[in-house]
């Protein structure tokens, strides 16, 4: 049941899943850098340690001189960022001091800005951090390190920023229920595998076609809505979970298959009385 679950939600949501380890790396959205975050387990209302290397794809070495933003944000309100634009010339941040003042899922969003001095178009990437009883939730990898992208492509390609409300929305519904299940995390782990099968291609599409981005927003506004649904019902079991989320799907295939194919039978019919 879980299986066909996941496989019915899987062409109605568009945010990943991200890692949740110790260690990651991810790429930046256009694969120009590699980007690691390190850090040990963190206790609520404690400065954390946090360190992050930015690495040549090519030479998989660390690159110097590197121009960058972060911010740290849960649930969209942000709890610590970058003053401005800031510059490593080691290409390492060894001890980057932050407190997390409460359990739960943190956004980390790193953007890149120049590099060895001469100013890039902006690439960002996107890590969670599980801080408290979220840590004990299963660790889904974002992808496997060979897909070009990390975070939220197609939201953020459609609404312009991993910050836009639309994408806050669906990531907390990830966070705050989806992964609270076992149904809703068996189909975020399917998802996750499916996903960057397709992402990379439509983001750079959209970003390359400005009439492409403006559908894309006509096409998902309809699915955004009904999602939001899931963020005003309980959601805690996994009989909830499986009910209200193929009710979700029913919905949208209502309106993304059943309206379109019901005008078109009715304009046959026009047609041919």
């Amino acid at each position: 049941m879980k299986f066909i679950f996941a496989l019915l939600l899987i062409p109605f949501l568009i945010t990943p899943v991200f890692a949740q380890t110790n260690s990651e790396i991810l790429p930046t959205e256009k694969g120009t850098l590699d980007v690691k975050l390190s850090y040990e387990n963190i206790v609520p209302g404690d400065l954390a340690n946090l360190k992050i290397e930015f690495i040549n794809p090519q030479t998989k070495k660390t690159q110097v001189h590197i121009d960058y933003n972060i911010v740290i944000s849960k649930s969209g309100e942000i709890i610590w960022q970058t003053p401005n634009l800031m510059h490593t010339s080691e290409g390492i941040l060894n001890a980057l001091k932050v407190e997390f003042p409460e359990e739960g899922v943190y956004t980390v969003n790193i953007e890149v800005e120049g590099i060895l001095f001469s100013p890039i178009p902006k690439e960002g990437v996107l890590f969670s951090i599980a801080v408290g009883e979220a840590n004990a939730q299963p660790s889904i990898p974002i992808n496997n390190g060979s897909e070009p992208g990390g975070g939220c492509l197609i939201a953020t390609a459609t609404y312009g920023s991993e910050m836009a409300t639309q994408v806050q929305q669906l990531r907390e519904l990830r966070d705050n229920k989806l992964l609270a299940t076992e149904s809703g995390t068996a189909f975020m782990t399917g998802f996750n595998q499916v996903y960057y099968s397709f992402s990379p291609t439509i983001a750079d599409f959209e970003r390359q076609q400005p009439l492409f981005k403006e559908f894309m927003k006509v096409t998902l506004t309809p699915m955004i809505s009904s999602l939001s649904i899931l963020n005003y019902v309980d959601m805690n079991s996994e009989q909830e979970v499986l009910g209200y989320g193929i009710s979700i799907v029913l919905l949208n295939i209502g309106m993304y298959v059943g309206i379109p194919v019901f005008g078109i039978l009715k304009l046959y019919q026009s047609k041919h009385k």
